[in-house]
């Protein structure tokens, strides 16, 4: 079947290509029936560039040559054949001009031609990278969808174990079902968050707004990590870098995903700062936007790398970097910038810090109603 369709379209092809040339043929037959039964001062060649255009739109660009040199020389041609009247210096000069005509029209034809060629070829470039961009969403959230459900499952019966659901559970078996739990969780949420990225690059970043305290979700996410830092025996601190007193941070945003990048550079930071140290969110206003800065007590961060932190999959030379996916950080990028603010990140002899700021919200709403944490 596929053959047979194949061979019926390469004869239509071939079958449009005849008339083409027929046409042309024609009309080269009708121009040189007109110029060479009248006198060289009448000057018919023009119509050639006719049959030049028709190449240039349905024939190759060898074609085109082919016929425009060819009308060219009909025209030249005709000042000694069939030798009727006197070939005066206005006979040339017309003839000259006629050649002129014909020659920009092939040019314009052949550039034409190649015009749509690197268009075509182009458009079949694009038409491939988006059926190779969809082919890898279908592959990742396939992938992901596959992991996350013996993933899901494994944690279910990890807790059934931890409750004694299948009998008695001696200490030492209840940490090792504690640190089979953790690895669980995180790469669970390695794999949500792998699944976010490519739906955010795929879709856009979809964001449910409203007026929100940065100040409060920050704590929050403080109250989210304490487990984390307490293992690791780091203290969390939320302050105004300008005031000791407690200020509102609004602005028009997701609680949800502004929550997430809290969590994400909270827990960067945290895994990465010296045990015992400590870790600070610091809440700042400057020119209409609210600056929220972590800052930790860990190893500093290469000038050369900070331009390349929140790219995807961005692997750095030092052990800070080394340690991470780069999903976390690029994720984080993806909802300040949907957000419309920038994320950056500096580094210190002291350690390292990653900020972001929002535009900040200035019309009087009442904020919704938010449960509140403590540090």
């Amino acid at each position: 079947m596929l053959w047979s369709r194949l061979a019926s379209y390469f004869e239509q092809l071939i079958q449009a290509r005849h008339r083409i040339h027929w046409l042309i043929s024609v009309i080269f037959v009708l121009i040189i029936l007109l110029e060479y039964s009248t006198p060289p001062p009448y000057v018919f060649g023009y119509l050639y560039v006719g049959a030049v255009l028709i190449a240039s739109t349905r024939l190759s660009r060898r074609a085109t040559i082919w016929v425009t040199a060819i009308a060219i020389a009909c025209i030249l041609l005709n000042l000694l054949v069939p030798g009727i009247g006197v070939v005066t210096p206005a006979t040339v000069a017309n003839r000259v001009i006629a050649v002129l005509a014909l020659a920009v029209t092939g040019w314009l034809g052949d550039r034409l031609q190649a015009y749509e060629q690197a268009i075509t070829r182009q458009r079949l470039q694009l038409q491939a990278q988006e059926q190779l961009s969809r082919m890898r969403e279908d592959f990742v959230s396939t992938l992901t969808h596959d992991l996350k459900t013996p993933l899901l499952g494994a944690l279910e019966t990890l807790k059934a174990l931890r409750s004694e659901n299948f009998g008695s559970v001696s200490p030492p078996q209840r940490r090792v079902f504690d640190v089979m739990t953790r690895s669980h969780q995180k790469t669970l949420q390695l794999v949500e968050t792998l699944m976010d990225v490519y739906r955010n690059d795929a879709e856009g970043l979809r964001l449910h707004r409203q007026r929100l305290d940065l100040f409060i979700l920050a704590e929050e996410a403080v109250a989210d990590v304490v487990p984390l830092a307490t293992s690791r025996q780091i203290h969390l601190r939320v302050r105004d870098e300008e005031s000791d007193f407690r200020r509102a941070y609004c602005v028009n945003g997701d609680a949800l995903q502004l929550s997430r990048v809290l969590v994400n550079l909270l827990s960067n930071a945290v895994n990465h700062s010296r045990r015992g140290s400590s870790v600070q969110v610091v809440m700042g206003a400057s020119h209409g936007h609210y600056q929220v800065r972590i800052v930790d007590e860990g190893q500093g961060i290469p000038n050369d790398e900070l331009p390349h932190l929140f790219d995807r999959f961005y692997q750095g030379q030092s052990d800070r970097q080394a340690k991470g996916t780069g999903l976390g950080l690029y994720l984080s990028r993806q909802i300040v910038e949907a957000h419309g603010g920038r994320i950056w990140a500096e580094s210190h002899a002291n350690g390292a810090v990653f900020a972001f700021r929002l535009p900040a919200y200035m019309h009087e709403l009442p904020l919704p109603a938010t449960s509140q944490s403590t540090a």
